[in-house]
């Protein structure tokens, strides 16, 4: 079925099956414009500018509606780390040879004459008259890889692409704005999405047909992406002018529907309690009580469902309703015991994988995101702090001494992720997912002799492997006889081996270090050493919090490998290199602009909505726990930066993009908080900070600013509160009448230290700390220009001996205290508020 002609026709969906099902798709179905209108609207009133996977359950890639995946991963993963390569050996080699960008070397020496994205590609497209070919992915992408072996490796796909398109590849991660707009394209008329994305686009950018993952040849009724690339030319030379209309037509509508706008300069009354209220109802009713959660498999850990269950059981606590609240805190602490005893858990090494495949955080998809490992220190110390509890305190440890050893570079800049997949031996040219993170029972028992009884029984290790909790933990026994490490037992365990609870840990350590020294000789997965501002700012307000948090565990605390045990203070250095590097090398003293990544010098990318919210964020929390005050005058240069750039003055919000690359059709403002959280949710939270902690006619314009941003997206908070969990928290907090401040006096020093961690010893999210050096000149005049109160605070309560401490909380401050003791006394009290 076809359109009439005189409509224009969006887009052929032979392209892209929109059903999971085998059977074929409609050889000649075309959508015309009601129908696009249709779709588009459907997508928006789900989810008005969300952009990625959906917000209850992200998916693994690719999506089944464009293909099922019946082969084996394994068996046809040939990647190798083919960017440090001799480019002379090579038979081929492309443009990319010249880029930064891991992904894209990783394409240099493909047969298909890719391209980097950028104008000599589009002005070859107009020369010669031919559709671009796109395809979006990232370094550490699984299925990126297969497509690559199965399709760009292959000289007669080459042959075709080269023949009958110019083909582009983007390193999602370096340009998210680009795959913002083609990924925003996919979803609205296929529903989903995922990487590796594939588009073909007129040689002017417009969109004219997409997909994400395709097998080289036609299989289960679907078809295959030679077929896909012959009927894209034919259409091309066909239905040109359909296709080209329809193209801007889409951009068009989705333009016009994501340009969202707030004629209010504040929420409605009630919604943002509401809206708090009814995402923590709704991830309750899919909480997993049997194995921690909220949703069933795939299962990611997206902290910032975390973050709003213990920001709503702090709301709960607050207006006298205990018992709610125990049982929300209760569904947390149980997940996060979960995954941490999961296989998602890398034992032997630290840090946290992508996600599970199963319903139990078993078997994980092993790639290793420091996006997760920034948020996911975060919520683990947040249980510390509520709990008490020194195994948080010591899964916090075991991320953040993963990162220190692994993932960062000479000049302190934090990498950003480790691919799933390395060489089983080396020498071997196939690449297997998880082959450096599995065990045979037998090598356990190599390597720990008799002792492996023990280790084996609390990891639930078996001869024939143990990835059998779940019928989806291994549904292609890849991993026969393999197994991935998993707590089932606990320390109580220790009786039955006649030993101390202490000497049971000790053994585990001593056993995890022996396993992990022998698995340092096996062929690593690849490390995408690229530097994005955004993720070193979430890692940075990681390991700035842990320096003063964990100062709080106690003096008796023994620690076991992977963990190291380091001072706390250790950790804030970690913190001040990393954003000292981002300093040097990617922002702009002049312009106050940042770029977004750096690998081998910066990236052509400028920085985008993210890079500057997360990394203000990082500089926040570097200062509030025990950084110079010029990482705070430093977040609110970059503030200013932001607020020129991307804020929209009048209809409120920010841009995720400068808007100023007229070769991104797209400007949007997003709201999904998903793995990562959203531009426009962060930055909310950081002008609520920036307003405590700054007075006057700034503290007043900060204010409206973070008022005005959530008005933007009140229908999705009324409808949709699930999909943006911090955007809920940072409305609540908006409620707020006066931000709790903890005012610190005196000179650096251990007193000092130890006043600053009594400071943050209690979880509070509505709490603002401010420490001021009143022999410190420098820090005295940025407080008398920015909140002459502090200056005065400090000249008033200065003694040359001793630290002192004022609390302030509804416009009225505190008798001074000068010992951590009352200090946290005063931080505890109660303060009930009414329902």
């Amino acid at each position: 079925m076809a359109a009439p002609p005189t409509s224009p026709l969006p887009i052929s969906s032979i392209l892209s099956p929109t059903s999971s099902s085998s059977s074929p798709p409609h050889p000649s179905l075309l959508l015309h414009h009601s129908m696009l209108k249709r779709l588009t609207h459907r997508f928006l009133s789900s989810n008005p500018t969300k952009l990625l996977s959906s917000p209850r359950k992200p998916h693994p890639l690719p999506h089944s509606f464009i293909s099922h995946r019946p082969f084996f991963a394994s068996k046809v993963l040939a990647m190798a780390d083919q960017h440090t390569s001799n480019p002379t050996s090579q038979k081929h080699t492309n443009r990319l040879a010249a880029e930064h960008s891991p992904y894209l070397l990783q394409h240099a020496h493909n047969p298909v004459d890719w391209y980097p994205w950028g104008e000599e590609a589009f002005a070859e497209a107009r020369k010669r008259d031919v559709p671009i070919f796109l395809s979006i992915g990232y370094s550490t992408c699984h299925w990126c890889h297969v497509m690559e072996v199965e399709s760009f490796e292959d000289e007669g796909i080459a042959k075709l692409l080269n023949e009958w398109f110019v083909s582009i590849k983007v390193d999602r991660e370096e340009r998210p704005d680009v795959d913002k707009v083609y990924m925003t394209y996919v979803q609205a008329l296929y529903g989903g999405g995922g990487w590796p994305l594939t588009a073909f686009l007129s040689p002017d950018l417009k969109p004219l047909m997409g997909g994400t993952y395709f097998s080289p040849e036609d299989k289960y009724g679907r078809p295959g992406f030679k077929t896909i690339l012959g009927k894209v030319k034919e259409a091309w030379e066909t239905k040109r002018d359909v296709l080209v209309k329809s193209g801007a037509f889409a951009i068009e509508q989705l333009s016009e529907a994501l340009s969202a706008s707030a004629s209010s300069k504040k929420l409605s009354d009630g919604v943002p309690k509401n809206a708090l209220r009814l995402c923590a109802e709704q991830l309750s009713q899919s909480y997993d009580s049997k194995f921690g959660g909220f949703g069933s498999a795939p299962k990611f850990p997206r902290p910032v469902e975390i973050q709003l269950m213990l920001y709503y059981s702090k709301k709960l606590e607050e207006t006298g309703s205990p018992a709610n609240a125990n049982e929300v805190v209760r569904q947390v602490l149980f997940t996060l015991q979960c995954m941490a005893r999961g296989g998602i858990h890398d034992h032997i090494g630290g840090g946290f994988h992508r996600y599970s495949v199963d319903e139990c955080w078993h078997v994980p998809h092993f790639e290793k995101m420091l996006y997760d490992q920034g948020q996911l220190v975060n919520v683990y110390l947040d249980a510390f702090s509520i709990t008490k509890d020194v195994f948080y305190a010591s899964i916090a440890r075991d991320v953040l001494d993963y990162l220190r050893r692994d993932m960062i570079g000479p000049e302190g800049e934090i990498y950003s992720a480790e691919d799933a997949d390395s060489a089983e031996s080396e020498g071997a040219t196939r690449k297997k997912e998880g082959a450096f993170y599995v065990w045979s029972s037998k090598e356990v028992e190599d390597i720990l002799g008799e002792d492996a009884t023990l280790f084996k029984n609390h990891y639930y290790i078996k001869p024939s492997g143990n990835c059998d909790l779940s019928r989806m933990s291994d549904p292609h026994n890849e991993f026969k006889g393999k197994n991935v490490l998993i707590e089932r037992k606990s320390e109580s365990e220790a009786s039955k081996f006649s030993m101390a609870v202490e000497k049971y840990l000790e053994f585990l350590g001593w056993s995890r270090r022996k396993l992990f020294e022998i698995r340092c000789s096996r062929p690593r997965p690849h490390l995408d050493d690229k530097v994005i501002v955004a993720w070193n700012g979430l890692a940075i307000s990681a390991f700035a919090r842990a320096s003063k948090i964990l100062k709080n565990e106690p003096k008796e605390i023994k620690f076991n490998f992977p963990v190291v045990g380091c001072d706390p203070r250790e950790y804030i250095e970690v913190a001040e290199k990393a954003a000292s590097f981002i300093r040097r090398h990617l922002y702009n003293e002049q312009s106050h602009r940042l770029q977004r990544s750096f690998r081998n010098g910066p990236s052509k990318a400028p920085g985008f909505l993210d890079d500057y919210a997360f990394l203000i964020s990082g500089l926040l929390d570097l200062y509030e726990f025990g950084g110079q005050t010029s990482w705070l005058v430093w977040a609110i240069e970059l503030q200013e930066m932001q607020d020129e750039i991307f804020l929209d003055k009048e209809g409120g919000g920010y841009f995720n993009t400068p808007g100023d690359d007229p070769n991104v059709l797209l400007r949007v403002k997003e709201d999904h908080d998903g793995a990562e959280p959203s531009g426009n949710s962060v930055s909310v939270i950081n002008l609520v900070r920036l307003s405590s902690l700054l007075s006057g006619n700034e503290s007043e314009r900060y204010r409206q600013e973070a008022e005005h941003v959530p008005a933007v997206f009140e229908k999705r908070l009324k409808d949709m509160a699930m999909a943006v969990p911090l955007m809920c928290c940072a409305a609540d907090m908006l409620t707020v009448p006066s931000r709790k401040q903890v005012v610190l006096v005196g000179q650096r020093s251990d007193e000092f230290e130890t006043m600053l961690a009594a400071a943050h010893a209690s979880y509070d999210t509505n709490k603002t700390v401010i420490h001021i050096d009143p022999t410190n000149s420098e820090e005295m005049q940025f407080w008398e220009d920015k909140n002459s109160n502090i200056a005065l605070m400090a000249n008033s309560h200065f003694a040359a001996d001793k630290v002192v401490a004022l609390v302030c909380r509804n416009f009225t401050c505190s008798l001074p205290v000068a010992d951590a003791g009352s200090l946290q006394a005063l931080l505890s009290q109660k303060s009930v508020h009414p329902a």
